[in-house]
């Protein structure tokens, strides 16, 4: 007879102590053991309950239901031999689905792990830590992750990023999920803070910051709020419609970071020669359009409805970028310059 799920093993059995079985069996995934009785019966060992409860530290009753799961839910012609007092495959050609991997793939997932550590401090780190842990523990023992050997090889160096409390953060993840108000103390950089109701439409993360972008009723308009900022959070019993007219791609689709604003302005900059080929090697906006001049300088053309990080961005590049267009921008970085000029003692 067969070990069943509900009959007594007919073979020799001891049950393995709790301590074993609630500390082992945490750390061993059911994809693991399947793989592990898959080979020990193809190789031919006849293979008990006992023994193979036994040799994985795990319980009996924990190698029934695995055995069970492959007859029934894999297909799996699992025979026991009264003889042999084992479990052999009644069918040699049979092969138990498991993941494959091919190397492209699994150099994809040693990536996939050092890019992880840029979230580490973060709120959502831990959850992506454990995602990725059920993904290692799902993968055969023979390409398990080798992070002293090829993955240190390569290396991550995260941007910087915002603080946020996880209270609040998880606050925030809830009133989203669930369509509720948030009752928020904000604090905006240089004025203080101030009591706000916003309905959450959606979350973005953007340089290391996490914002929220949604119904500001104390504005009475969309806003956008770095989570980091907010001192405060409450979830209210008060729900909420997303509009359904609200498409963040399209509201965000002209936009130069996380702000926007009504109607679109179109922006020209001069980089010098010598960051000439920094700003062809990437792609800084959707609309952006290139013109080559002959003296290897270029100019970058974009679309955009907002300026504010727009000037923050063409700032960074020091003298090597003029703006042209709009006269309205050029004008507030020619006082920024000239503010520049005097903090540092020109004449």
């Amino acid at each position: 007879m067969p070990c069943l799920l509900l009959q007594p093993c007919p073979c020799p059995f001891r049950l393995l102590g709790p301590r074993k079985e609630s500390e082992m069996a945490k750390f061993k995934p059911q994809h693991k053991r399947l793989l592990f009785i898959d080979s020990r019966i193809r190789e031919g060992r006849f293979p008990n309950c006992f023994s193979l409860a036994e040799e994985y530290e795990v319980s009996r009753k924990t190698i029934q239901r695995d055995i069970e799961y492959m007859r029934h839910m894999l297909g799996a012609p699992i025979k026991y031999s009264p003889k042999k007092r084992g479990y052999y495959y009644s069918e040699e050609q049979y092969r138990l689905p498991a993941m494959k991997i091919k190397e492209s793939e699994l150099f994809a997932i040693y990536l996939a792990d050092k890019l992880l550590e840029q979230y580490e401090g973060t709120p959502i780190y831990e959850g992506l830590r454990s995602v990725f842990e059920k993904i290692e523990d799902s993968l055969p023992e023979p390409i398990a992750i080798d992070r002293a050997g090829e993955q240190g090889r390569f290396t991550v160096l995260p941007s910087f990023s915002t603080v946020i409390d996880p209270g609040i953060w998880q606050t925030v993840v809830a009133g989203l999920r669930q369509g509720r108000q948030l009752d928020v103390l904000y604090r905006t950089p240089g004025k203080g803070s101030t009591r706000r109701r916003i309905d959450p439409y959606h979350a973005v993360r953007y340089e290391g910051d996490w914002y929220l972008v949604g119904w500001c009723h104390l504005r009475g308009e969309i806003r956008t709020f770095s989570i980091s900022r907010m001192l405060e959070a409450r979830q209210t019993e008060k729900g909420f419609d997303v509009p359904e007219d609200f498409d963040f791609r399209r509201l965000a689709g002209s936009h130069f970071g996380v702000h926007w604003a009504p109607g679109e302005i179109r922006v020209r900059i001069r980089f010098d020669a010598s960051v000439a080929d920094y700003v062809k090697e990437r792609r800084w906006h959707p609309s952006q359009e290139i013109e080559e001049l002959e003296d290897g300088s270029l100019i970058l053309a974009m679309t955009v409805n907002h300026l504010l990080e727009l000037k923050r961005w063409v700032l960074s590049w020091g003298d090597a970028a003029e703006v042209l267009d709009p006269e309205e921008l050029r004008k507030e970085m020619s006082a920024i310059a000239g503010n520049l000029a005097v903090m540092y003692g020109a004449s």
